[in-house]
């Protein structure tokens, strides 16, 4: 029996606006390695976005390193590890030679080709080309196959897409090489995986939304999102990154999985529970998967008060969190009752007043007669009949230099 760990969206290096993540990213991490070593897992499968920029800072790297040299247990758990629209494909695959050495396989470009050979303690890569890999695991008496699918943008797969339906031929081409490493070495004498960093639905289906903070990946090569049935028919399961929330496209006739990223990472995923997914294999049969909840890591809260006393109770009452604090109110939010709030509570990311009465007019959409004011009042104006308050400092200032204008007297 293989046991497979399928993680995904890492983000190493994310802050929630102003607030880091990295102590929350540290803890999360963690609780993944204890998993992968109460459960005895053979195979970690971490399907993309594992920084939040192409440009990781010193703390997301280090931490990266340390996380996988620890997941490996010293090389005799393999790791395979493929990049997402927020990773630079150089980045991630440019520690391969050092990391094979602790059995972890980093793949980030397409049509690049995993050298073959021992990798960490006793396990073999036994078999190698553009997207596929064969594994021999010293204590398994059958061979695991994964094809693998980072993300691509439109250049990087430009010479394989013609002037016509680019939506089309990009879904063509990339099932008919998949099915080519199916037709090629999956068969039921292994354990045949899928692991893939693209909007994946069923045919017929209406997209996912993505998440908030999520850099977009939908027109990929011109495409909305590829299909399910582009993956080929011998996958056993598909380990899928790019959704924060856990999501199980299709369950039949072989699991498609997104298993969430470990931490909130917007407010768009405010109460969602976050997890890993626990995968049993063998050759020629059904796969056993389940998710298993994470516990570390703040949650984040949207919520809405009227009544001030009620606001300072709750934040007193849910100290660990951060909240989207929208306050209810006739005009807006005085000074007294604002400086209230703010102290009460250090995780307040975003404090939106709600006029009861709309602003401007009855809609809150700026008029004809708006238009004879000069563009930073405009500007004010259209936030916040967007936003129900006023732009910050910080953004009328970023909005002048833009403009390259003064103050308004």
């Amino acid at each position: 029996m293989l046991k497979i760990l399928h993680t995904a969206d890492w983000h190493l290096g994310k802050k929630l606006q102003e607030f880091p993540r990295i102590e929350e990213q540290k803890l999360v991490l963690e609780e993944i390695c204890e998993i992968a070593e109460s459960e005895n897992i053979d195979l970690v499968m971490l399907a993309g976005d594992i920084f939040d920029s192409f440009n990781p800072n010193h703390e997301a790297v280090e931490l990266l390193y340390k996380t996988l040299k620890r997941l490996s247990n010293h090389g005799k758990r393999l790791i395979i590890a493929i990049s997402g629209n927020h990773d630079s494909t150089q980045f991630v695959e440019a520690p391969d030679p050092l990391a094979r050495e602790l059995g972890i396989v980093f793949y980030s470009k397409y049509d690049s080709i995993v050298r073959p050979g021992p990798v960490g303690d006793g396990i073999e890569i036994t078999k190698s080309e553009e997207g596929f890999i064969e594994v021999r695991f010293p204590h398994l008496d059958f061979p695991v196959r994964v094809i693998m699918a980072p993300y691509a943008n439109e250049v990087l797969l430009k010479t394989f897409l013609g002037d016509g339906d680019k939506e089309e031929s990009l879904r063509q081409v990339l099932e008919d090489k998949w099915q080519k490493l199916a037709d090629s070495h999956c068969d039921s004498q292994g354990v045949n995986l899928f692991m893939g960093h693209f909007f994946f639905i069923r045919e017929g289906e209406k997209p996912e939304p993505e998440p908030e903070s999520e850099r977009p990946i939908l027109h990929v090569g011109g495409a909305q999102a590829l299909y399910t049935k582009n993956i080929p028919a011998q996958i056993q399961y598909a380990a899928l990154g790019h959704l924060h929330r856990y999501h199980a496209v299709q369950k039949d006739p072989f699991p498609v999985v997104y298993s969430s990223s470990p931490l909130a990472y917007s407010f768009s995923e405010a109460d969602q529970d976050k997890r890993v997914v626990l995968i049993e294999a063998q050759p020629g049969k059904d796969v056993d998967h389940r998710p298993i909840t994470l516990k570390q890591g703040k949650p984040l809260y949207r919520k809405r008060f009227e009544d001030l006393q009620a606001t300072l109770e709750w934040l007193e009452e849910n100290p660990y969190c951060f909240v989207e604090l929208t306050y209810v109110t006739e005009e807006s939010i005085d000074a007294q009752t604002r400086k209230a709030i703010m102290q009460a509570h250090e995780g307040i990311v975003n404090l939106i007043p709600h006029l009861k009465a709309g602003f401007g007019s009855a809609n809150g959409e700026l008029q004809a007669e708006d238009l004879n004011e000069d563009m930073e009042t405009l500007f004010i104006k259209y936030f916040q009949s967007q936003k129900s308050m006023e732009p910050n400092e910080e953004l009328l200032t970023l909005f002048r230099e833009i403009t390259s204008q003064t103050p308004s007297e």
